[in-house]
């Protein structure tokens, strides 16, 4: 592997890590907002379209729910990945310079 490659690599896998962690930051103001502002999201957005209070909150923790499974999918994963490879090269490039 270049070095040209492994520099792509590692600025995809910044990339990767500052979405994660975006995307659990946005999961956390989500969640503090529905918590904190509960009762006026349930009066202003239940009559509106017509859900319970319990339907509105199942919306909300399902759609919370689904972020976290895609945030966790699309950039921690793909981020983990890259780290692993890298490492491995690591550890090969390490190795073939004893060898020598």
């Amino acid at each position: 592997m270049t070095d040209q490659t492994k520099d792509l690599l590692n600025a995809i896998s910044s990339i990767f890590l500052w979405c994660w962690i975006g995307g659990f930051a946005l999961l956390f103001i989500w969640l503090g907002v529905t918590q904190l502002t509960g009762d006026f999201i349930h009066k202003f957005h239940g009559p509106m379209f017509g859900l319970s209070d319990h339907e509105l909150d199942l919306i909300f923790y399902c759609g919370m729910g689904l972020l976290k499974i895609c945030v966790l999918t699309f950039f921690f994963i793909p981020w983990l990945a890259i780290k692993l490879v890298l490492k491995a090269q690591i550890s090969i490039d390490a190795g073939s310079q004893r060898a020598s």
